[in-house]
């Protein structure tokens, strides 16, 4: 498998910073469905076609067949509602795809597909999505939405009203103005990616149309990706290769009529390659600190491991990474004051866009045992996590002060998810002991770019090492692993 192309490593970079800054909004076709075991539009009108006695791959223009179809039936819609129906009633999961973009913070998403896969992803990220398929739902919210869902040509569970023949589109700037307005305005203020479109649709060269006339060369930068063609997909006709290939170049050309970059991918498994490093740049900005002291060791007084975790602190928070910390008495305590000292002191940016605070439950929570509760809770707390830094990790039991099973629990954890765990072993106790573990085997841990890890993880479990060494190795550390 070849690697991704630098192109889309850079959109990828760019579009996980659009969503980051909440600009980025997606439109999903039908194409992002079949994957599901969804048909697309032709699939969907070839028996009509065949009922009709024409060939829907000689078809160029669907939404007339549907037309042609309804016409036969003296304008009757209930034989195209009962494949609608059959076609899109089926139970079907969602994609990686939905899945991967559930989880990032988008809230705006838009379709023309009457399928659920969209609402049911963002639901089972565990999120509240606000579906609106009709005008009059469009000046109401639901509370606490986490994303709202355009359905701008209609909803599975009602089928008759569905945007579907030629008659519809025709009337769609009367019956549905208002979802074209609302899509005009976030193409206008939101970077959006085109996911599984082919831009045939009438209502969307309306909007793109009106948008360009309107803002001309101030036009928003927009991508959509699009396959690639090879020669072997022709059966070695050379002569229709160059053809599709040309045709392909011009249909591209004409997308940047509107700001629409396409992204090439050699096979539609790259997109899910791409959108995965979307969120792996997106997560990758915010770091965990998992760390616990009841006493910082004889290599660090108070004063100087609060120095140390105050600055490294500081210096993230000016990297623009965001925090995310237990409420802890040390450790956490440290985390804080120096988020703070450098949110406050910078006059920029809000406390919860930096610094995701989770405190520690004191008793078991909704029947949990109290090791499942904690374990539910750092599970939680690696969630919002791209990487992972331990400092010192120890705690008082029994009188005694032992390395702490909890900042173990969390470096589990988070490797079993895929983040970067970062243990400054310098700063000793449970610290060190998975420093070992890591350098010994730094290949595990760190499968690209080994070389250029193990001398980054050498400098933090050196106990000579200084402060301002070990900030600048967690920093070099974050900063390759998000590039990878």
């Amino acid at each position: 498998m070849t690697g991704l192309s630098a192109e889309l490593k850079t959109f990828a970079r760019l579009f996980a910073k659009e969503i980051a800054e909440q600009n980025a909004a997606v439109f999903v076709g039908a194409g992002a469905s079949r994957p599901a075991g969804f048909v697309d539009w032709r699939e969907l009108l070839r028996s009509t076609a065949d009922v009709l006695g024409l060939d829907v791959d000689r078809e160029t223009n669907l939404v007339a067949l549907a037309q042609y179809y309804c016409n036969e039936r003296c304008g009757q819609r209930a034989g195209l509602t009962r494949v609608l129906l059959d076609e899109f009633t089926r139970g079907a999961e969602p994609t990686d795809n939905h899945r991967i973009l559930a989880r990032l913070p988008i809230t705006t998403y838009w379709t023309t597909n009457y399928d659920k896969l969209i609402e049911h992803s963002l639901e089972q990220a565990g999120k509240r999505p606000d579906v609106k398929y009709t005008v009059p739902q469009l000046a109401f919210t639901k509370p606490a939405r986490d994303a709202v869902v355009y359905k701008m040509h209609g909803d599975i569970d009602h089928p008759s009203s569905a945007v579907l023949i030629k008659d519809d589109y025709e009337r769609y700037h009367l019956t549905r103005h208002p979802f074209i307005t609302a899509l005009t305005g976030d193409l206008v203020s939101k970077t959006f990616l085109f996911l599984g479109f082919s831009f045939t649709d009438p209502n969307l060269d309306y909007v793109f149309s009106r948008i360009r006339a309107t803002y001309d060369e101030n036009l928003r930068t927009h991508y959509c990706f699009m396959k690639r063609l090879f020669p072997q997909e022709f059966a070695g006709d050379a002569a229709e290769f160059e053809y599709r290939t040309r045709q392909q170049h011009y249909f591209m050309k004409d997308l940047q009529r509107f700001n629409i970059e396409t992204l090439l991918v050699d096979s539609y498994a790259d997109i899910t390659r791409v959108l995965e490093r979307i969120e792996r740049h997106y997560v990758s900005r915010s770091v965990l600190i998992s760390g616990a002291a009841h006493e910082w060791g004889e290599k660090w007084s108070a004063e100087r491991a609060r120095e140390f975790v105050c600055g490294l602190s500081r210096s993230l928070v000016d990297k623009e990474y965001r925090l995310v910390s237990g409420f802890g008495e040390s450790v956490g305590a440290s985390v804080i004051t120096g988020a703070l000292e450098h949110i406050y002191a910078a006059k920029r940016g809000k406390m919860e866009d930096q610094l995701v605070l989770r405190p520690f439950p004191h008793q078991p929570i909704g029947g949990l045992s109290w090791q499942a509760t904690m374990t539910r809770y750092r599970q939680d707390m690696v969630a919002y996590a791209g990487a992972t830094v331990f400092l010192f990790g120890n705690k008082l039991q029994d009188g005694d002060v032992v390395p702490s099973g909890g900042v173990e629990q969390e470096f589990e954890i988070s490797h079993a998810n895929g983040l970067a765990v970062i243990p400054v072993g310098a700063t000793g106790y449970m610290a060190k002991t998975l420093w070992d573990r890591v350098i010994r085997d730094v290949e595990t841990y760190f499968p690209r770019r080994t070389d250029d890890f193990r001398p980054l993880l050498q400098t933090l479990g050196d106990t000579d090492a200084n402060i301002d060494s070990l900030i600048l190795a967690i920093l070099t550390i974050l900063d390759m692993w998000s590039n990878l």
